[in-house]
């Protein structure tokens, strides 16, 4: 199917077949997330689909990611390329899912009304922003070495620390009444994406500071990395497939409902599960896992067509640098728009 007029070398092939797999798993939940439309109740025999049927399900996914590198290298570019578009649409959704839950954390001790947790509060705010504070002038210590001109490290870490003083500023700000701890736990993970960003940068790189220590990575090391990251791809899209507050369809409900007056026979109990409404959309679901495939392969080829500007390591590359940093702006964006939105739009519901 494919043929070249000069066998590439390895890396290309490594590259080649992460692809290969993220397009197989791609389209295994694109698939079953078409199958899943309109699935309102679990009475819809393709409720039994989504929660069963494991070995039908192991054995087509097999099928697929083998068929994939049976596939012309021109597919496996145009996918490679609308995967980043894929990605930072996960990367939205990640950010989107943190304030859905800071937000909700913030409410839910607030809705308490008592002082322990009102302390609470201002404890866990307090580390944070210590914890913020204190990674910063790591930031500085690794990638502002003395001797070397790190005008663009210098910016991001600055630009991060700004971020972080205009969301106290404005969630403390008598016209907005926000609590503090979204604010303190959106400023850390800011710092921890700039953070991610800057490690991201080529080992060769001199105002990376950590590159004195990539001597030292081994085979060992790099599939620690690799499994972190897969965990953290796999429980995003868990934490945001089964979201109920952003993918409950309109008609289900978002907490169970009461118990009945009068206890129900087996058959009856058996009847209402059946009718019962699904809680979560099933479509969504699997919409998150296939955009977390391409998400992983981004991670593992360094956002490009090569295994990464640093040969084998993983996610390192200054395509990943700027995702970071971005997705850090995005992140404080969509923070500021959940503080301003209520006052700049009143009669509206957010």
């Amino acid at each position: 199917i494919n043929h070249f007029h000069k066998t590439p070398n390895r890396e290309w092939f490594e590259t080649d077949a992460v692809l290969r797999v993220s397009l197989g798993n791609f389209l295994f939940f694109t698939i079953l997330s078409f199958l899943m439309i309109g699935v309102k109740n679990q009475r819809d025999p393709r409720d039994g689909l989504h929660h069963g049927r494991w070995m039908m399900k192991i054995v087509c996914w097999f099928i697929l990611v083998i068929l994939m590198f049976f596939v012309p290298n021109e597919i496996i570019s145009f996918y490679e390329t609308i995967s980043k578009f894929g990605s930072g649409l996960f990367l939205l959704i990640q950010v989107v899912l943190l304030l859905d839950f800071v937000h909700g954390w913030n409410d839910k001790w607030v809705g308490y009304d008592e002082q322990f947790w009102y302390v609470a509060l201002f404890i866990v705010s307090l580390v944070c922003y210590l914890a913020t504070f204190g990674f910063s002038g790591l930031l500085f210590h690794w990638f502002t070495p003395s001797g070397q001109d790190c005008g663009l490290n210098t910016f991001f870490i600055v630009m991060t620390l700004i971020l972080v003083i205009l969301f106290a500023i404005v969630a403390l700000h008598p016209a907005v009444g926000s609590s503090i701890l979204p604010a303190s736990v959106i400023s850390l993970y800011c710092m921890y994406l700039c953070y991610s960003g800057l490690a991201s940068e080529p080992r060769d790189y001199e105002c990376n500071g950590l590159h004195k220590h990539s001597k030292a990575i081994s085979t060992g090391t790099v599939t620690v990395g690799l499994l972190t990251t897969i965990l953290s791809v796999v429980y995003s899209a868990v934490r945001a497939g089964s979201s109920t507050t952003l993918l409950s369809p309109p008609s289900s409900p978002r907490a169970g409902g009461g118990k009945p007056l009068l206890p129900l026979d087996k058959a009856d109990e058996e009847e209402k599960e059946k009718n019962k409404a699904v809680t979560y959309s099933y479509a969504f679901f699997h919409i998150i896992f296939s955009l977390a495939s391409m998400y992983s392969a981004m991670l593992l080829t360094g956002w490009s067509t090569s295994v990464g500007e640093s040969g084998k390591l993983v996610d390192v590359g200054w395509p990943s640098v700027w995702i970071r940093i971005l997705t850090a702006w995005v992140t404080a964006a969509l923070y500021m728009w959940s503080l301003l939105a209520p006052i700049l739009f009143p009669d509206r519901d957010f």
